[in-house]
């Protein structure tokens, strides 16, 4: 038992040790809403019923950003009424394109089939790939492609502020960051040169084109449900720099509406944050779960305190980190935790069943 407890504490300190880096250390944009030089952004969004999203988005680019050269939607074979939309836009602003699937091919998923196909479209001299669901304001695009070449990046990606509307996005969606911040230190990504210190979210990446074209990377990671992670990994061992930050305010998204969403969602991808290793994914549940009975056990209620708060200071880093509030992942920080679990499990029973379903097709 004593060597479970060191385990469990060694593990919890280091937790804190990164979660406090990634807040302390963390890597900002300098915002700035002028033109950079002649460079042209292709903004790529692929769109598969989005109805409720892809209006706001294309209001917050139209018309806002001189280098902004191109804004091509990808509609993904929707069934509701996003193609409408875009038009309705497409007639406002001369800026916006749209593209129609017509098919998936064999051995693609939807997202990869529909972000290669909007950079084979794309003229820009770099592409800033967008979920529907993001919500942006007009500097944070000149300011990402500032911070690119300023630190001679070929790949960055934000992880966008997270809008948590109703209690199951709030027990659920703060997993993602809690994860992320307390296993990797994030200025590693960028300074780093090892593959596994990676990190990206597919809801905002910015490429070098020239580098994307003579990759490919969306084809090469076609059948991939977590194309972002690989193509980070990727670019990594292909000696190519790329940085990843979080906690941006100017950038915001809404992952999902309810509790059953979310579960959906992230049991696609949860297992990637551990390395596709089911067994590490459930080390890091059971310790950050119950780890406190086992310090409890053996040293009693005096380390118990130190391990509680421990815990609790690893919280308050994760939320300023990533611009959540502090006091609503307190309050939800048990829910938090069985969703993981949650989440762990339903991954592992898809993968058995192979019933990944997302957006009424199977991935």
């Amino acid at each position: 038992m004593m060597y479970v407890v060191w385990v469990v504490l060694g593990f919890t300190f280091l937790q804190l040790f990164i979660a406090a880096s990634n807040y302390f250390f963390r890597e900002k944009l300098s915002l700035s809403s002028f033109r950079i030089g002649n460079e042209k952004i292709s903004v790529l969004i692929p769109a598969r019923n989005e109805e409720k999203n892809i209006g706001n988005l294309l209001s917050d680019l139209s018309g806002k950003n001189e280098n902004i050269f191109e804004i091509i939607v990808f509609d993904d074979l929707s069934s509701d009424h996003t193609v409408e939309i875009v038009n309705q836009f497409i007639e406002k602003d001369e800026k916006i394109r749209l593209l129609c699937s017509t098919n998936l091919p064999d051995g693609w998923l939807g997202k990869n089939f529909a972000c290669y196909s909007l950079a084979n479209a794309a003229k820009g001299n770099y592409f800033l790939f967008l979920d529907a669901d993001v919500r942006l304001e007009k500097e944070i695009i000149v300011s990402s492609l500032k911070f690119l070449q300023q630190k001679s990046l070929h790949l960055l990606s934000i992880f966008p502020t997270q809008l948590m509307m109703t209690i199951g996005e709030k027990m659920t969606v703060p997993n993602m960051n809690y994860i992320l911040l307390t296993l990797l230190l994030l200025p590693l990504v960028r300074k780093s040169s090892f593959p596994s210190i990676s990190a990206a979210n597919g809801q905002f990446m910015l490429f070098d084109a020239a580098t994307y074209k003579k990759i490919q990377p969306h084809k090469k990671f076609k059948d991939k449900r977590v194309e972002d992670i690989e193509i980070a990994r990727y670019y990594k061992k292909q000696k190519l720099k790329i940085a990843c930050i979080t906690g941006v305010k100017q950038v915001k998204c809404r992952m999902y509406e309810n509790f059953a969403e979310a579960v959906n969602g992230f049991s696609k991808n949860v297992i990637h944050f551990f390395g596709n290793s089911y067994l590490l994914a459930v080390f890091f549940w059971f310790v950050t779960t119950f780890g406190w009975l086992a310090v409890w056990w053996v040293f009693g209620l005096p380390a118990l305190a130190i391990y509680l708060l421990t815990v609790i200071l690893i919280r308050i880093f994760v939320s300023l980190a990533s611009n959540q509030s502090t006091i609503e992942n307190l309050i939800f920080f048990i829910p938090q935790q069985l969703s993981l679990g949650i989440f762990i499990f339903q991954s592992l029973h898809n993968r058995r069943k192979n019933q990944y379903q997302w957006k009424g097709r199977r991935v």
